[in-house]
């Protein structure tokens, strides 16, 4: 009766709705495309298209699909979580640049000021936006979203559908994924944080030495100014970190397929 449309009976349009289930699981989780900085419309319309280009290159690997409405909710939240789970990985490395972001404004003086933030909805600190938005344009400039889009095609053939399930081994690796935060976060602030320690031991020398100079009153200026001094000459070991860790990603995604479908 509608012969445009690309879905003939009910099992194939059940199909592309599990397809679609699991592409909006990982675009809802990766801070680019899953923010509240992007319009619903957006986000739906861009979940809607790409499953439609997914759906034909994975049918012929889908197996069927149970009839019961029950069995079918469940299965839509399995696939929607190995989506989460694959855009788990792209949150580790964004929460971690805003944490240093919040680390070098706090040590800089600037944690009074804050933006809002609309990928994470809600206050955050000036520093902490400026690198979260350096990130994405690393992000994008190596082509990240595209390892993200071919692991959603890749995930159908070591995790099919329904086989989504908790083991140890994926607690295991949440742990440690979510540890990850602190040391990335470490490693990006650690030049900012060791040059302002220094200052501050010598502005506490001076302090002891002329104690009738506003020391308190000098620290302002002298933090910020160094603070964006080491930011500016560091900028290249800020990116080549942060590239270094999106270099794992590609391993990491292979574990943790390996995780969820064994």
């Amino acid at each position: 009766m509608f012969p445009l449309l690309p879905f003939p009976d009910t099992t194939e349009f059940v199909l592309f709705a599990l397809v679609m289930g699991r592409v909006g699981g990982i675009l809802s989780s990766i801070p680019l495309f899953g923010g509240k900085s992007v319009p619903m419309r957006i986000k739906v319309v861009l979940v809607f298209v790409m499953a439609l280009v997914f759906f034909p290159i994975v049918r012929a690997g889908l197996p069927q699909v149970p009839t019961d409405s029950v069995s079918l909710v469940l299965l839509v939240l399995k696939e929607s979580l190995v989506g989460i789970s694959l855009g788990l990985l792209s949150q580790v490395i964004f929460s971690a640049v805003e944490f240093f972001g919040q680390i070098v404004g706090t040590q800089m003086g600037l944690s009074a000021s804050s933006l809002f933030d609309p990928a994470m909805g809600g206050q955050v600190s000036v520093m902490s936006v400026l690198q979260n938005m350096l990130a994405m344009l690393l992000f994008l400039s190596l082509g990240l979203h595209h390892l993200f889009i071919r692991a959603v095609v890749e995930s159908y053939q070591v995790v099919p559908l329904g086989a989504w399930h908790v083991s140890p081994g994926l607690y295991t690796f949440v742990v440690t994924a979510t540890g990850e935060v602190f040391i990335i976060a470490i490693k990006l602030a650690a030049p900012v944080m060791a040059s302002l320690m220094v200052a501050t031991m010598a502005l506490g020398v001076m302090a002891r030495v002329f104690p009738q100079m506003n020391i308190f009153m000098m620290s302002f200026p002298l933090n910020i100014g160094l603070g964006f001094l080491v930011l500016g000459a560091t900028l290249l070991a800020f990116f080549r970190t942060l590239g270094n860790v999106f270099a794992g990603l590609d391993g990491q995604i292979t574990a943790l397929f390996r995780l969820i479908g064994s």
